[in-house]
């Protein structure tokens, strides 16, 4: 796993059907090398009624694995040579 990235990192997504976008790590997932990135790779849950929630079908961030990732300072710096 990429030490160098870590929750809070901005990152620009280099690799896959979201090649380009930007966003925030919201999590990191060490144990199976993923991150979860602000916005990106919108995918839709059907949660079930709690106390706290109505439920229905929310649309969450799934997983994307690590080495899709680059940090935003990294990729500007590399496209500027």
């Amino acid at each position: 796993m990429a030490k160098s990235i870590k929750k809070g990192d901005d990152v620009v997504i280099i690799a896959g059907e979201h090649k380009g976008a930007r966003g925030k790590i919201l999590q990191v997932i060490p144990a199976k090398d993923r991150v979860l990135v602000e916005g990106v790779n919108m995918r839709k849950r059907h949660e079930k009624r709690t106390q706290d929630s109505e439920g229905g079908i929310v649309e969450r961030e799934a997983a994307l694995h690590i080495s899709n990732v680059m940090l935003q300072e990294k990729w500007e710096a590399r496209s500027k040579n």
